[in-house]
C-alpha cells in the first residue's frame, strides 16, 4: 500500500490576475505552507477532483467523470497545456468505478480550466511532468450529485489506490462561498465574452456574497472531518453560501479518497475583489 495526502483549497481568476500579489496575503501564506508540504511530501501522482464552469461539460454535464487525455486552457497568465496523464491508469480507475456501481463519463482530450490548472500551478513544481489525473465533479449544472454521493465517490476513488505502491496526493478545488454571475442562471451556450461581460456586470453584488461564517463553519467541519456535519453544510450550500459554494463537493471527495482523515485547515480569508471566501488545509501523510 502507497501512501496519501490531502489538499483542500479555493481557486479564484482574480488570484492569478492579481500579479503583484496585493491582496489575499493570508491565503496566500497559506497556499505557501501548502506547497512546502506537499514538495515533503513528494507526490508520484496526483489524482485531481475538480469543478466544471460548463466549459468542457457544457452540453452533458455528468456528475462524475474521468480524464484520459486533458489540456489546460490558456488563464491567468499561463500558456495552454497538455497534462500528463497515465491513460492506462485512468482507464483501470474507470473500470472498476464503474464495477462498484459508479455512472460515469470518460473523457478524451477534455480542456480544463482554473479548477484545474490554478491547483496544478500553485501547489506542484512542474505541472507539466507530474502524472495527473482529473476527475471533473458536476459542481454547476443542477441536478448536482448529492454530498453524500460525493463522499462515496472519493472512497471508491481512495479504495482503487489503496491497491497501488505509490505516493498519492488527492486534491479538492473549488469553493468556498461565492456566488459567480455567470453560474447563477443556468446557460450552457455562453461565449467567454459574454461570461466575461455577466460577471464583470454583477462583481460588485458577488463581492458581497461571501459568508465567511459558513466558510469557517466548513473549515471547522473538515479539521475534525464531521462527515454529518460536512453532508449538512455541502447539501445547502446553494442557500448559504451561494452557487459556487457547492464546489466544496470536491473537497469531500479528496478528503473520502484520502481515507477520511482531518484536513486541517492552515489559512482563510475572504477576498472580496475575488468574490471568494479563499481556504487552503492540508492533512497529516498516510
Amino acid at each position: 500500500m502507497g501512501k496519501k495526502l490531502t489538499l483542500c483549497a479555493s481557486h479564484a481568476p482574480g488570484m492569478d490576475r492579481d500579479t503583484e500579489g496585493a491582496l489575499g496575503k493570508e491565503f496566500r501564506r497559506g497556499v505557501a505552507e501548502a506547497r512546502e508540504r506537499v514538495a515533503e511530501f513528494d507526490p508520484e501522482l496526483v489524482v485531481l477532483f475538480g469543478g466544471d464552469h460548463r466549459r468542457a461539460f457544457a452540453r452533458v454535464a455528468p456528475s462524475f467523470a474521468v480524464a484520459y487525455t486533458a489540456d489546460l486552457l490558456p488563464e491567468g497568465g499561463h500558456e495552454s497545456a497538455s497534462l500528463n496523464v497515465p491513460t492506462e491508469l485512468a482507464r483501470e480507475l474507470a473500470f472498476s468505478l464503474v464495477a462498484a456501481d459508479f455512472d460515469i463519463a470518460v473523457g478524451r482530450d477534455v480542456s480544463l480550466d482554473h479548477a484545474f490548472g490554478q491547483p496544478l500551478h500553485h501547489y506542484l513544481a512542474d505541472p507539466a511532468t507530474t502524472e495527473v489525473i482529473p476527475l471533473p465533479v458536476n459542481c454547476a449544472s443542477p441536478p448536482l450529485p448529492s454530498a453524500a454521493r460525493a463522499l462515496a465517490f472519493g472512497r471508491q476513488v481512495g479504495a482503487f489506490f489503496d491497491q497501488l505502491d505509490k505516493r498519492v496526493l488527492f486534491i479538492g478545488t473549488g469553493g468556498l462561498s461565492h456566488s459567480p454571475p455567470s453560474l447563477e442562471d443556468e446557460r450552457h451556450d455562453k461565449s467567454e465574452e459574454e461570461r466575461r461581460a455577466q460577471i464583470q456586470a454583477g462583481k460588485e453584488q458577488a463581492a458581497q456574497a461571501i459568508k465567511p461564517d459558513w466558510d469557517r463553519a466548513f473549515l471547522d467541519a473538515v479539521g475534525r472531518w464531521d462527515e454529518t456535519e460536512l453532508l449538512r453544510l455541502a447539501d445547502r450550500a446553494t442557500e448559504d453560501a451561494g452557487v459556487g459554494a457547492n464546489e466544496v463537493r470536491t473537497w469531500l471527495a479528496a478528503g473520502a479518497a484520502g481515507g477520511g482523515r482531518p484536513v486541517t485547515p492552515l489559512a482563510y480569508e475572504p477576498v472580496p475583489d475575488w468574490i471568494t471566501g479563499m481556504g487552503v488545509a492540508v492533512s497529516s501523510p498516510s
